[in-house]
Formats: structure tokens, sequence, C-alpha cells
């Protein structure tokens, strides 16, 4: 089976990263794509809702796809989540499985300074979805697949932004995601 992997803080999850999740799918041949929300990102402060309800939160996003799944891999681990430490996990947990780690064409001008990334790129394939404004400058050795997206601004932060002003995310999350945080009274001030 093919695999796409998409990691993250998913604070919260947005139908960008499912429509990021459905085009890989489509465009790769993946079988499924599982969601590995980051216990601790070693890239950003500390994520503003615990992980425990991040993880709800994308296990209420992915729901009505039986094509996805959310793994807690990283929440075995005590110290921050490197991808490259999840990725050997994954191969070594489920050696029959071709995996793909989906990411962002932006996100590629820094992989040279992911953890271990010379390693990392033997490890593992990359889908790279196309953002607005961004192109493909990819690192040598790194093995890169890209994939076509309709052009879409929404990002956590802007989701966060606006439930802290009061305004609507109806439609850029999934509704259960929404319900969720206005339940929890995620983000607001």
């Amino acid at each position: 089976m093919k695999i796409g992997l998409m990691g993250g803080t998913f604070d919260p999850p947005h139908i960008g990263h499912l429509l990021i999740a459905e085009q890989a799918k489509e465009q790769l041949g993946l079988d499924a794509v599982w969601f590995l929300p980051a216990k601790l990102p070693p890239h950003k402060q500390a994520a503003i809702t615990s992980a425990t309800k991040r993880l709800q939160l994308v296990q209420a996003a992915i729901q009505s796809n039986e094509a996805f799944f959310v793994s807690d891999i990283e929440f075995e681990r005590e110290a921050k989540s490197y991808t490259f430490d999840t990725i050997r996990e994954l191969k070594s947990r489920y050696p029959e499985q071709d995996f793909f780690f989906l990411l962002g064409a932006d996100s590629l001008v820094n992989l040279d300074t992911w953890y271990r990334a010379e390693e990392l790129y033997e490890e593992i394939h990359f889908g790279a979805v196309a953002r607005p404004g961004s192109r493909y400058l990819i690192p040598e050795g790194a093995r890169v697949t890209a994939v076509d997206m309709p052009l879409l601004e929404v990002s956590s932060t802007d989701i966060r932004r606006r439930v802290a002003r009061g305004r609507s995310i109806r439609y850029l999350v999934p509704e259960p995601v929404r319900q969720l945080i206005e339940e929890w009274k995620l983000y607001a001030t």
C-alpha cells in the first residue's frame, strides 16, 4: 500500500489540510493518508491548544473520509517530534508500506535544515503541494513529486485570529471541528 503522511501542529485542522490530503491521494495514487499531529513540534513555539485536544480535532476533521487515518505515534515520545524519527519508526512497524511525506512546496526551501535531512531524503519520498506564491526549490538528494492543488488561502493562524475576533470560521474548518472549537472555547480572547 502507498500511504501519504501529513505531519503538523493542526491547531486547528482546516479545509486546506483536507484538500492537500485528498489531492495528494488522487495524484500520487495513495491508498490512504495518515495525519500525524505533533505532540511537541520542533520548529514552532508551543502549540496554543493541548496535544490531546489537537489529536481530537484531527479525528473530528477526518471522520467522514474512510481513506484518512490519524496516528498518535508522535505522542509516544516525550521529546520533540522530528520527522526523521517518526518515519524510521513507521517504516520499522509497517515495512510493507510505501510512505510519502506530504508538505507544502514552500517548505522545500528549508528542507535541508530539518533534523537529519540527508538521511531523511534516503528514507522517504516527498509529495510537495503547491501553495499560493510557492516555487519548487528541491534540495539536492531529495526525491520530490509535485502535487497540484487549487489555490486556497487558509491557515490555522488566520482561523485562530478569526475566532479571537468573534468572526465566523464556518466552511474554513469541517463542521465537527468548528463545533469542538466552540464547545471548548478555543482561541477566544
